[in-house]
């Protein structure tokens, strides 16, 4: 009992209305199937919930303990986890840093070739980028992703301490250095300078990608990517403040590229991993 240290049987037994009778035969009664059942669950969840870095909550967590063949229902999961103090990973906003870039060397804004339509037949059509930032105690980080919505899958990013024009390039630079997009691709994001700029808008016409950008401030024209700073905010930054910038790079590389890509399952997705989406995709014959 929780308390048996500090107060006799008999007071906790007066407290509750039961018996010291009672008490005894219940302590000496076995567990039941339905108890043993649970425990055993509790440790599978555990190893998930665990594995995804604390981050997933009962959905996903069910979600993956059936793929992997366990036999159980969401509320049993949701349950375990609740009596267990064991919950996932909530959204938080915080405060942008005003730290913009003076518009020098901007060209004129691109139209929106994407229209809210979020989604793509296949790899590489489209890509959406954005950049968000981190608190350490050296200063902000700034981090430019670049991510396929085809697959979710972050194919390009840079991290820095300037959030200007050379760090969503490097972002740009990456994705097509590893992914070597065909003629047309979309690159699509807000009316950022860093967007604007010239230097990426060379980058673009020298690689054949096509420039296209949401309303000025509108961010649902640009929500998928909204939604992905989100997630990496709230799973990865949560509320720490980093030593310096170098540890918070770090962390952000491994969470992108051990966590993001490779393991966490996205519902859009039919509950696969950005990596393992793909593979699967590339895995089907081809249409005759």
């Amino acid at each position: 009992m929780l308390h048996e240290h500090e107060y006799t049987v008999s007071e906790m037994c007066r407290v509750l209305g039961v018996s010291r009778q009672g008490y005894y035969q219940w302590r000496r009664r076995p567990a039941s199937g339905h108890a043993l059942r649970d425990a055993e669950l509790a440790g599978e969840i555990r190893r998930v919930w665990e594995g995804s870095r604390r981050i997933y909550g009962s959905p996903k967590v069910f979600v993956q303990l059936s793929r992997e063949g366990v036999a159980t229902s969401e509320k049993r999961v949701a349950r375990i986890m609740r009596e267990r103090g064991w919950a996932g990973v909530s959204r938080r906003c915080a405060k942008s840093p005003d730290n913009r870039e003076k518009r020098v060397g901007r060209a004129d804004g691109a139209p929106d070739l994407v229209r809210r339509r979020f989604d793509a037949d296949g790899p590489d059509q489209a890509w959406f980028a954005d950049i968000t930032y981190v608190r350490t105690h050296q200063g902000w980080l700034y981090l430019a992703v670049v991510m396929d919505i085809w697959s979710r899958r972050i194919v390009g990013w840079s991290m820095g301490d300037r959030i200007d024009a050379r760090l969503a390039d490097d972002a740009l630079r990456m994705a097509i250095a590893r992914r070597r997009p065909p003629e047309g691709c979309l690159h699509h994001s807000d009316h950022g300078s860093q967007y604007a700029s010239l230097v990426i808008g060379k980058t673009m016409r020298d690689n054949g990608i096509r420039p296209s950008m949401g309303s000025v401030s509108s961010p649902w024209d640009n929500a998928p990517t909204e939604s992905l700073m989100g997630i990496i905010k709230s799973e990865c930054v949560h509320a720490k403040t980093y030593r310096d910038r170098e540890q918070a790079a770090l962390e952000i590389f491994e969470y992108i590229e051990c966590f993001y890509n490779r393991l966490r399952i996205h519902s859009a997705l039919g509950y696969m991993s950005p990596c393992e989406y793909e593979d699967a995709h590339a895995a089907q014959p081809l249409a005759a």
